[in-house]
């Protein structure tokens, strides 16, 4: 299981590169887009035999209007998909979750992406983490994506209740592209805010780490 914030204008031969080498059996993507013929991530994978469900969203920043969102990449099949939508309005925020059939089990995966807030504290983070917990299955479930929020904070400890963090340890995943918000100045921030966890009857066997992406292999 790979999960990776792509940046919506992320670098495309290096992130074909890195998705083709790593040969994960489930990717969870954010700021996806489907509509950019020169970033077809989509395309892309699923010419590496990969079945896919993706959760548009719109963002109005600045005045300028973005459309992009949460994928779920499967070399398994996907039996049903949703988009779980998380916030309204000019910052929309979703979930792409997928059931999965895995030699006749369901896996359920959410790919999320939330609100940036900074890295400061959030309600509307808090009522995001809150609207997906309750779509939630009691097990064989895993959560990946870019949460936007450090590790002590109430959205990642909402998280933690219900859900096992695989990264204990909180080792920092962001990413140090030279552009992006001004305001966090990213490549200073040493951080943890991309998360992928997993419900307890998941038994994880590794994690690997390597900025921006976070990836771990686990059995039920």
């Amino acid at each position: 299981m790979l999960s990776w914030n792509i940046l919506i204008d992320g670098d495309l031969e290096k992130w074909k590169e890195f998705l083709q080498q790593q040969n994960a059996d489930i990717i969870g993507l954010q700021e996806v887009k489907d509509d950019d013929l020169e970033r077809d991530v989509i395309g892309f994978l699923n010419k590496l035999g990969y079945e896919h469900t993706f959760a548009r969203t719109e963002q109005i920043w600045d005045g300028k209007t973005y459309r992009h969102g949460s994928a779920i990449f499967s070399k398994f099949p996907i039996i049903h998909s949703e988009k779980i939508q998380l916030e309204k309005g000019d910052d929309e925020r979703a979930a792409a979750y997928a059931q999965i059939d895995i030699n006749g089990d369901v896996l359920h995966v959410f790919s999320a992406h939330l609100t940036h807030t900074h890295q400061q504290p959030s309600l509307e983070q808090e009522e995001e983490v809150r609207k997906l917990i309750n779509r939630l299955p009691s097990k064989h479930v895993v959560v990946v994506g870019d949460f936007n929020a450090i590790p002590h904070s109430s959205s990642i400890q909402m998280m933690k209740k219900i859900l096992v963090d695989t990264d204990p340890i909180s080792v920092p995943t962001w990413s140090v592209h030279p552009e992006g918000c001004i305001s966090c100045n990213p490549q200073e921030i040493d951080i943890k805010l991309d998360y992928i966890f997993v419900s307890s009857d998941l038994k994880t066997h590794s994690l690997s780490l390597a900025s921006p992406t976070h990836q771990t292999t686990y059995q039920y």
